[in-house]
């Protein structure tokens, strides 16, 4: 695949031209929607819709302002995070990002999927939505502090107002006379895969925030000729303000616009990379607006594009990849036909969480309830305390974190409900820290009647499904794993769900190591072939429970072995691990146990990139555990053979 881009050549003439800024900023964006495309389908994931739909003001911001910082100084930020590609690609452009890095999207070491402050110019991470306005207003605040002039305009998207945070932050703005705050709302009237009215309707928006004292306008925010003269007079102004920026996502490439769906339907361009073919037709199509606007406005600017050819990755196994949300989805409807009370609930993730079939076949029994979270599992909670089985979906990230309070007031009430966390783990690698789910065992661990699970392939998906909802009489956790993945083991005919216990995935006498999820199964088979060539045979153990073992089960498994290990699909501390190793230290007669004991797993803010380099840099792929598991041994056989 050939790849096109605008090389920071052209970036560097344009802003030696003397143009009128609005027509600078306007060829500006569209040069950046060029490289916008060509990082997401480089990087083979990112946000395409949201970043083309904020552009057009980003541009302006960063050549007006930013750019600008003389007696004050201005920050620019987006709280929605995810068009961080649209954000790089400006910065770029202007040089305050290094150029060269928009070839390393969502890689190790190069670009976050959501900003970051370790890359430079970037002022504060963002990604976890409705932090931006409480953000801005430490910023002031800080500033104030230090006599220092400052204007801090902060982005957030429209679907990303319905964070019970953002409207907190609004709460003492005019008290506080934050006269340095500017809001910029992304209005493009889409979330995930719908219409924000269709998800979460907004209601009255310009009147909602203009009761907190802030000065709100509407502006269209594609028209850089007309919202420039609307900025500068709320500037000027000297008020808190805010502006409903109506914009269109994917503006700037006719069949990637989202303005022509009907309500209901799904925007395909939310994330993701495109198409060769999409790809090819959208450069040509804003190839000719940038050529358009040049010669209307008789610039002497010679437009080209570089070409970079991109191979695709050809994978050549034997082993089928599966979809454990494609199970769990079917599995659900199952489960639903048989079971009239159960309730799924959504939080703006429809199609990442499998609920598209159920919504169609029990639209009755299916609630959106959009970007908030905490609102979600409280209906959950009364749900079930009526007699019903609600099940709660959002990405792990989310779900462990922004409702725990909520979580843990439900346990009290020793009702039943079932949380399903999605993009569990730390893969994929391409989204960042904010999406990477590593703490969520830990941060619900310790919430009484709750039981966290994680099945390691699409046959103990429904097993696990199954399980939770017929047989678990408290309420529990699945965490699901979102990526496609490979299983290249069967689970024994034999093995079924039992509380605290798991299965052998592979035979060994020398090594017994413990896992769970399909990511770090499949690493650990690789890890068991190599070191079968050195004579050494590991035994490995799935076991889906994460928070809880039946201790004589796990006294029956461990006998015998000098060497235990535990693999963390999560941070070392509060994982699974810890857990286990807890339970060992707690047994009354260890004469017969593991004498060397290891955990393995996540012990930094996990990297952004491929999934093979995020596993690798944190130690977690097969050749790193096989260096561990080689070098323990090695370290201690004198120790055990003098014991």
């Amino acid at each position: 695949m050939t790849l096109s881009f605008v090389p920071h050549e052209i970036f560097n003439d344009l802003l030696k031209k003397e143009i009128q800024p609005e027509i600078k900023s306007e060829l500006l964006s569209y040069l950046c929607r060029i490289n916008i495309l060509y990082m997401i389908n480089k990087a083979g994931s990112g946000h395409i819709g949201s970043s083309f739909s904020s552009i057009d003001l980003m541009s302006w911001f960063f050549l007006k302002y930013v750019l600008n910082n003389n007696s004050t100084r201005n920050y620019f930020f987006s709280s929605k995070g995810h068009d961080a590609p649209a954000m790089y690609s400006v910065m770029s452009s202007l040089g305050l990002i290094d150029f060269n890095l928009i070839h390393k999207l969502r890689k190790i070491d190069g670009l976050p999927g959501h900003p970051d402050v370790n890359t430079s110019n970037v002022i504060t991470n963002t990604g976890s939505l409705g932090m931006g306005i409480s953000k801005a207003k430490g910023i002031i605040k800080a500033n104030r502090l230090k006599n220092t002039e400052c204007r801090v305009f902060v982005m957030t998207g429209d679907g990303e107002l319905q964070e019970g945070q953002f409207w907190e932050s609004l709460m003492r703005v005019k008290q506080e006379s934050l006269h340095e705050l500017m809001i910029i709302i992304d209005n493009n009237k889409f979330q995930s895969d719908r219409t924000v009215e269709y998800t979460s309707d907004l209601g009255e928006l310009k009147n909602k925030i203009t009761s907190f004292g802030i000065q709100t306008i509407k502006i269209n925010g594609h028209n850089v000729f007309k919202f420039s003269k609307d900025i500068k007079k709320l500037i000027d102004s000297n008020q808190p303000s805010a502006i409903i920026a109506d914009t269109i996502k994917g503006k700037g490439v006719s069949f990637l616009e989202a303005n022509n769906l009907k309500p209901g339907q799904f925007y395909k361009f939310h994330s993701g990379s495109t198409t060769d073919e999409i790809f090819r037709k959208s450069i040509d199509e804003l190839s000719t607006k940038i050529n358009q606007i040049i010669n209307d406005n008789s610039i002497s600017l010679d437009f080209d594009l570089e070409n970079s050819y991109e191979s695709k990755n050809v994978i050549s196994n034997s082993h089928k990849k599966e979809s454990l949300v494609k199970e769990y989805s079917i599995s659900l409807l199952k489960q639903a036909r048989k079971n009239k009370y159960i309730i799924a609930l959504d939080g703006d993730l429809i199609l990442d969480t499998g609920l598209i079939p159920f919504e169609e076949e029990f639209p009755d029994r299916f609630f959106e309830c959009g970007i908030a979270e905490q609102d979600m599992v409280s209906q959950a909670g009364t749900l079930a305390l009526e007699g019903f089985l609600p099940i709660v979906h959002s990405f792990a990230s989310f779900l462990s974190s922004r409702p725990n309070e909520q979580i843990y007031n439900n346990a009290t009430e020793n009702s039943k409900i079932i949380y399903v966390g999605s993009l569990a783990g730390i893969l994929p690698g391409g989204p960042g820290h904010s999406h990477q789910s590593v703490r969520d065992i830990a941060s619900l661990s310790g919430i009484p009647n709750l039981k966290l699970i994680q099945p390691s392939c699409s046959k103990e998906v429904s097993m696990i499904l199954n399980y939770c909802i017929d047989e678990l009489k408290e309420s529990s956790y699945i965490r699901l794993c979102s990526i496609p993945v490979e299983t290249p083991f069967d689970l024994s005919k034999k093995y079924k769900i039992e509380k605290g216990k798991g299965t052998t995935i592979a035979e060994g006498k020398d090594v017994i190591i413990f896992s769970y999820g399909p990511v770090m199964i499949n690493e650990l088979l690789k890890t068991r072939t190599e070191l079968m060539k050195t004579g050494i045979k590991i035994k490995i153990i799935n076991l889906p429970w994460l928070n809880y073992v039946d201790k004589e089960w796990l006294k029956e498994q461990i006998k015998g072995f000098k060497f235990l290990f535990t693999l963390d699909d999560h941070y070392e501390s509060g994982g699974q691990g810890e857990m286990l190793l807890s339970n060992i230290s707690q047994q009354p007669d260890k004469s017969d146990f593991p004498k060397i004991l290891l955990k393995i797993g996540i012990n930094e803010i996990p990297k952004c990139g491929s999934n093979e380099e995020v596993l690798s840099y944190h130690k977690v792929d097969s050749l790193s555990i096989m260096k561990i598991i080689k070098e323990t041994i090695s370290k201690n056989s004198n120790y055990l053979e003098n014991k």
